[in-house]
């Protein structure tokens, strides 16, 4: 019996020294990170939009698209496979460790160093990442979507010839992603647009026009079939959410006089008139600088999610009328709310579940309390990094962070293309709320302050790793390094399926 108990034992120690068990450790540390996470969070943190969404989910209203029909329906099929609304706010922190861990992976296998691969793990513990790990929200699911096809697009990269199928796999898990993130978060389409190149770059490294054209067209299709699918399935009532921002902008830049004018030139009913006239009034009352629909325009009881589609069109029409010769006041108000967006981003914490006043919480939530204990110690820890460090929070530290990140042409390590490309993602998605933006709050900048963090962590990385091989090994040998640590990988490793594997050319 110590016989054996001797040669097992000599058996882990040999593996340990070889670095093959390190993956397997990663993988239960990331494992317990995100099960500790997603506890600190059950059963999920729900605010007005995901309450909604889950009386939507549980069929108890009828879909429609003021929020995304997709959340709606992948979180009717989660509970229906699960049979509990909090298994999705636990997917969302297994989605988010699980995609570090094969980060921390890569990692490990290029420099072979223990205390690296857990600084990637590590990010999940950041202050302005897990705040809002397990609060279900669609700026939430996009970060993470785009996040997982990150990972896949470096692993898809670096995978070794003969893994065709392994490689196609992983490529169609990536669209998928993709395309949830794009339908997920409307206006997340420009930052959807790099991490899809990235994408085909991982597969093909310098691909054709036509290669090009066809994974486009693969792409689109994926989205719009899905978009379809999900139609389909939900049949959501139209709401035209889309436009609430040209109603920030006509009674932010016209005044009340003028909205009443603006009114009667685009056709608009005496009713409808009357109240933007009084959302003009009211936002100028209350100081009020966005958000002028929810805020300031005078609804009915209950509210009814469809009166703005009723309007829509007079809205377009005001809207064209009248910025072309308010073009100065226009520009004017917009980089007042961007501005605003960059450096006084608010709500850094979700404490909690809340909904607005006169809403209903949905009864299955009502029987699964938080635990205050950890929510409180949660916010303490968020809060004072907000206080102590407040830049992580705020837009234009992102920002900064993905102009540099697309703008240095050569980064340490060998991922300077994939860094570029998510910088870009990023730059995209916040230059995208300059005529957009409804109002200041952290959640639109998620996505940035994520994808900047785990960059910003790979570069860390790289550098310790150059300095560490520069000056000698400190300790035991490296000998799991199997990737140059500047610049590109080695060109004898394919980084795209081989053309006799079925690739349509």
């Amino acid at each position: 019996m110590s016989g054996n108990v001797d040669r097992w034992t000599t058996t882990l120690r040999r593996a340990w020294r070889a670095g093959t068990l390190w993956p397997w450790c990663l993988a239960a540390i990331a494992a317990a990170c995100g099960y500790a996470v997603a506890t600190v969070f059950h059963p999920g943190y729900l605010s007005a939009d995901s309450n909604t969404q889950l009386w939507q989910a549980l069929g108890d209203e009828p879909v429609n698209d003021w929020h995304p029909p997709v959340m709606a329906l992948a979180w009717r099929i989660v509970i229906r496979i699960t049979g509990d609304f909090s298994t999705m706010a636990a997917l969302q922190a297994a989605l988010l460790w699980g995609t570090l861990w094969v980060l921390a992976h890569r990692v490990w296998k290029k420099t072979g160093s223990r205390g690296l691969s857990l600084a990637v793990l590590a990010v999940g513990f950041a202050p302005h990442i897990m705040n809002f790990t397990g609060v279900v929200w669609k700026d939430v699911h996009m970060a993470y979507a785009l996040l997982a096809v990150f990972a896949i697009a470096v692993t898809v990269r670096e995978l070794p010839q003969g893994r065709a199928k392994t490689r196609w796999a992983l490529l169609v898990l990536g669209v998928l992603f993709l395309a949830y993130a794009a339908l997920v978060r409307k206006n997340g389409i420009p930052a959807v647009i790099p991490v899809f190149a990235l994408l085909v770059l991982a597969a093909w490294p310098a691909p054709g026009r036509r290669r090009w054209l066809a994974a486009t067209g693969v792409f689109v299709a994926v989205v719009f079939a899905g978009s379809a699918g999900v139609s389909a399935a939900t049949t959501p009532l139209a709401t035209s959410v889309y436009a609430v921002i040209p109603v920030d902008d006509l009674v932010h830049v016209l005044t009340p006089a003028q909205v009443r004018t603006a009114a009667e030139q685009a056709g608009a009913s005496a009713d409808f008139r009357d109240r933007l006239v009084t959302t003009a009034v009211n936002c100028q009352k209350r100081h009020l600088t966005s958000d002028a629909y929810l805020q300031c325009y005078p609804h009915r009881r209950p509210f009814d999610v469809t009166h703005l589609n009723q309007h829509a069109g007079v809205v377009v029409r005001m809207w064209t009328q009248q910025m072309p010769q308010h073009w100065k006041g226009y520009a004017e108000y917009r980089v007042r709310v961007f501005t605003k967006l960059l450096f006084q981003s608010n709500q850094v914490f979700w404490n909690g579940t809340h909904v607005n006043a006169g809403a209903r919480l949905h009864p299955v939530v009502q029987k699964e309390p938080l635990n205050d204990t950890l929510r409180s110690a949660l916010q303490n820890y968020v809060t004072g990094f907000a206080r102590d460090l407040p830049m992580l929070f705020q837009g234009w530290f992102w920002l900064a962070v993905s102009l540099v990140l697309v703008l240095r042409r050569r980064w340490t390590g060998p991922y300077t293309r994939e860094l570029r490309l998510l910088g870009a993602s990023s730059l995209l998605y916040i230059l995208a709320y300059l005529p957009t933006a409804p109002e200041s709050n952290y959640r639109y900048v998620y996505w940035p302050a994520l994808s900047g963090t785990v960059a910003l962590a790979l570069i860390a990385i790289a550098f310790v790793a150059r300095r560490r091989a520069a000056d000698g090994p400190a300790g035991e040998p490296d000998t799991h390094r199997t990737v140059p640590l500047a610049g590109r990988a080695p060109e004898a490793a394919p980084a795209g399926p081989r053309e006799d594997a079925g690739v349509a050319v």
